[in-house]
């Protein structure tokens, strides 16, 4: 298997998840909006966008799904199956839809389009980022100050995706102090080193540093 990465959230991810499963795979870096790579990438993914799991001749895209894939090549349960999976899917399906995507929406204005260049930080982006930051981090917080993971004792894919844009709080100034229980799961979470440096010896260029 190959898998084609790089360092934004989503590629970072699928990396993480492939270093956490000790997955038998041959990891590139990839840049398919390049000039000239889209031809290359484009019969991989029509969408042109990365991470993208090259196995047994097959391409498959989207970070949950080469997820899903490692975890069953690896015979590991962090894809939950069985009765386990359901709630393991509505932490995904919510986390997206919740709190992934307003860590998304502050990191895109204070992140992604200051270090290519896409406009000014738009304030009234951000501010609906954060309050909805601090509605879905309040049922995390309520949610996590149970149990160690968000599925119990033990951790899951879950627990990756929930935190996709995490590693990347020193841009967008989530304010995590305001949930401890939070903090502390996310804590958790650094402590493994497929998730605190999933790029530890591959070749990983640095994405572009903001302008000061």
């Amino acid at each position: 298997m190959k898998l084609f990465y790089s360092r934004n959230p989503n590629p970072r991810l699928a990396v993480a998840v492939a270093r956490h499963l000790a997955a038998a795979v041959d990891f590139e870096w990839a840049s398919p909006f390049a000039p000239g790579q889209s031809e290359r990438f484009r019969p991989l993914n029509p969408n042109l966008s990365i991470p993208i799991l090259i196995d047994r001749g097959k391409s498959l895209w989207e970070a949950d799904a080469i997820a899903c894939r490692l975890a069953r090549a690896a015979g590991s349960d962090f894809w939950r199956a069985g009765d386990d999976e359901p709630d393991m899917i509505r932490w995904i399906s919510w986390g997206k839809e919740n709190f992934v995507r307003a860590c998304d929406i502050v990191h895109f204005e204070r992140g992604t389009k200051q270090r290519y260049a896409l406009g000014p930080i738009d304030d009234a982006q951000v501010k609906c980022g954060l309050d909805r930051f601090d509605t879905a981090a309040a049922i995390l917080e309520a949610e996590l100050s149970a149990r160690r993971w968000l599925l119990g004792d033990a951790i899951s894919y879950a627990d990756f995706r929930m935190a996709t844009f995490l590693p990347f709080n020193d841009v967008a100034g989530l304010p995590l102090e305001r949930y401890p229980f939070v903090r502390r799961w996310y804590r958790r979470l650094e402590k493994l080193d497929a998730w605190r440096d999933p790029f530890a010896g591959l070749d990983a260029p640095e994405l572009p540093p903001l302008p000061r």
